[in-house]
């Protein structure tokens, strides 16, 4: 993963991070449960969005370093992790 994906990465999961303590303080106060149901939701689509782009650059890279290299059994064995996780 480049430098600047990687700092793309994390400032993402930066927002994440402050998104959930934003819930946690929600409901602390007592919020009205849809607003933070409302908010989980752009929790969980914003941590999809990253799983997404990892997967993207991992397949794009790793992968098909592994099947470049003659390792095609790991290769396929990664997609078919990868795509587990994302059925969960």
């Amino acid at each position: 993963m480049t430098h600047q994906h990687t700092t793309k990465l994390v400032r993402r999961l930066k927002i994440i991070e402050g998104q959930a303590r934003g819930l946690q303080d929600m409901v602390k106060n007592g919020t009205y449960c849809i607003d933070i149901m409302t908010q989980t939701s752009a929790v969980k689509r914003a941590l999809s969005s990253v799983e997404d782009d990892l997967m993207k650059v991992h397949l794009s890279t790793c992968v098909v370093d592994q099947i470049k290299e003659g390792k095609e059994s790991k290769a396929v064995e990664e997609i078919l992790k990868v795509y587990g996780l994302k059925r969960k």
